[in-house]
């Protein structure tokens, strides 16, 4: 009997154990949203929707992605900034909306430190410089040579004025010191869309979205923007090995929640969404879309957006670069 009643009492502590231990709020009970910036189609949209089928799984509820375009992503942090902090909606925060916006837009509507909780950084990409596959300038020296040939008339496409596609063109712009036709869209799948049909020429994508299309020989990659070489595209050089020493332009991508999201929920979530990434399936997609150095406490998230932040204020400022509200 006191066997029977030590088996019991141990079995019920296992139990107790094994449910989320989320003490200052309950967990939320409903679907969570997981709020996109861009239509489907780009890398944003496709990382939501890795996490989102791994995070249903683990807790035994809907994660829904849900996409808000516009603003090169600002609409949607606009948007979660003024939800209810109860981890029901959560942010797939990118850089447009966390480290370019804020030196972009002086009369932006929300606070990035003080309307938003960051849980964890998802991963962060170089951009893919890729071409049309009937473009004959097929190396960055042919690009800026052709750009120079003809200047203000070679067509770069953007996900959106201030976006991280954008601000990669305008540092090209000052490195290279050359013009050419900024064309922005509302996301990267229209601009993939358009630079396949041969309606624009190049475009400094993210690896993300532009990875898929690349290993389908739908568009040429040119040159990646980091300075090291993606594990997801070895033989595709960077910038700087085609004569632009230091040329770092990422695309980043992590999960952050309203401002005022209780310290136990985000944590709860930071810890979850470090063991998706940690899967070897997930870990396959990530380095194939080139989304490396993800995860790491909430800590590391916020100071990395500090960080860019202050990087890219200063290449506004040195570039003279504003763009229409």
């Amino acid at each position: 009997m006191q066997r029977r009643s030590i088996l019991k009492a141990a079995a019920g502590a296992a139990t107790t154990l094994a449910v989320p231990q989320v003490f200052a709020q309950p967990w939320p009970s409903g679907p969570i949203r997981i709020i996109v910036g861009f239509p489907p189609g780009g890398g944003t949209d496709a990382l939501a929707r890795v996490l989102s089928v791994k995070l249903t799984q683990m807790w035994n509820q809907q994660v829904i992605v849900e996409n808000k375009a516009g603003v090169a992503g600002v609409l949607a942090a606009d948007y979660v900034a003024q939800q209810a902090s109860d981890g029901t909606t959560l942010l797939m925060a990118h850089i447009n909306s966390h480290a370019l916006a804020p030196s972009l837009q002086p009369k932006l509507s929300y606070s990035v430190e003080r309307d938003f909780v960051p849980i964890v950084l998802v991963g962060v990409t170089p951009n893919l410089l890729i071409a049309n596959t009937n473009e004959a300038a097929r190396t960055v020296k042919d690009i800026v040579a052709l750009c120079k040939a003809k200047p203000g008339q070679v067509t770069f496409g953007s996900a959106g004025n201030g976006s991280a596609q954008h601000l990669a063109l305008e540092l090209f712009k000052l490195q290279a010191k050359v013009d050419a036709i900024h064309v922005p869209y509302k996301g990267s799948g229209p601009l993939l869309t358009d630079l396949m049909g041969g309606q624009i020429q190049y475009s400094f994508e993210t690896m993300t979205a532009a990875t898929p299309h690349v290993k389908s020989g739908k568009v040429l990659a040119v040159a990646q923007t980091r300075t090291k070489r993606a594990k997801g595209h070895p033989n595709v050089p960077t910038m700087e090995e085609q004569g632009f020493p230091g040329f770092e332009a990422t695309t980043w991508y992590g999960l952050a929640g309203p401002g005022k999201l209780p310290s136990a929920i985000a944590q709860k979530m930071n810890e979850d969404v470090n063991k998706v990434l940690a899967m070897p399936d997930v870990q396959e997609k990530l380095d194939t879309y080139g989304a490396e150095d993800g995860g790491g406490t909430r800590e590391k998230f916020a100071a990395f957006i500090r960080a860019e932040t202050a990087k890219w204020a200063r290449v506004v400022k040195d570039g003279n670069i504003k763009v229409e509200s």
